[in-house]
């Protein structure tokens, strides 16, 4: 499945006292976002409506409010993800025309009719590249322990769930919510380097192995600690040093080490930043 490279860093922020502080952002390549239509796909799974009836107002908010995290995130999306959210934006205006005006040509197709065609053709392509994917390779890739005299006969544990960024998303979203909101008082420079926030998370799991997404964002983190925690775990993934999943369908997510031993991972050549904000004093 094609991935669509994004790179990110928040934004610097001004200002300490009288004087003025920046830090410079270098751009932090991330491979895991897949295209516009894995997104509008995950967005149709969750209302749990069908792809040829797809309710455009609903789908169209909730796409513009990924965009808007995403960018939140600094994100530097790709194209095709703003040139979705006008193909849908669009949509939404041509099924919002009277009925009068829809009506002058009885036989003009449904505004929808292409999208839903391009949703179909990329369901049925990501569909047959996950049957690929999934298909046994044994005595190749994979081979398996044939059952001992020992073995009590209890049925195997299911395979924990793949799980898509969008999750991960979803997930975030709901830490970020929690964050205590920012204060417009007396303000101090706060600085979260990437790097730190890797190391934090290897450090975690190099413990424990396997941790819920949620509890690797202590309770008392800033917003910019959880943003940059966040890009941190995304690195990760992309660097293949940890992996996501679920247990059962919309249940918890658990980060799990993907690697032996944390001090495999190695990030020497990782686009560093250290990030200023302005952060509450009291």
């Amino acid at each position: 499945m094609a991935e669509d490279e994004i790179a990110g860093g928040p934004p610097a922020s001004e200002a300490e006292g009288d004087g003025a502080a920046t830090a410079e952002v270098p751009r932090v390549k991330l491979e895991v976002f897949e295209g516009p239509l894995d997104l509008l796909l995950h967005l149709i799974k969750k209302e749990e409506v069908e792809i040829t009836d797809i309710p455009i107002a609903s789908i169209t908010a909730q796409y513009l409010a990924y965009i808007d995290l995403m960018q939140d995130l600094n994100l530097d999306l790709a194209g095709e993800f703003l040139v979705m959210a006008s193909t849908l934006t669009l949509i939404k205006s041509r099924m919002l025309l009277p009925d009068e005006a829809a009506s002058e040509d009885e036989n003009e197709e449904d505004p929808r009719a292409d999208l839903v065609r391009q949703l179909l053709e990329y369901q049925r392509y990501r569909e047959a590249a996950a049957t690929l994917a999934d298909r046994p390779q044994l005595n190749r890739d994979v081979f398996v322990r044939e059952p001992s005299l020992d073995d009590d006969g209890a049925a195997p544990e299911p395979p924990p769930i793949r799980i898509t960024v969008w999750d991960l998303i979803d997930a975030y979203r709901r830490v970020l919510d929690r964050a205590r909101p920012a204060s417009v008082h007396e303000v101090r420079l706060e600085r979260v380097s990437l790097r730190e926030r890797i190391e934090f998370v290897l450090a975690r799991l190099s413990v424990a192995r396997r941790m819920d997404f949620e509890s690797l964002f202590p309770e008392e983190a800033t917003r910019l600690e959880i943003i940059v925690t966040f890009l941190a775990m995304l690195e990760l993934m992309k660097m293949h040093a940890i992996h996501a999943e679920q247990g059962e369908q919309f249940g918890s997510i658990v980060i799990a080490l993907a690697v032996e031993d944390v001090s495999e991972v190695r990030f020497e050549g990782l686009d560093e930043y250290e990030h200023a904000a302005e952060k509450e004093e009291g």
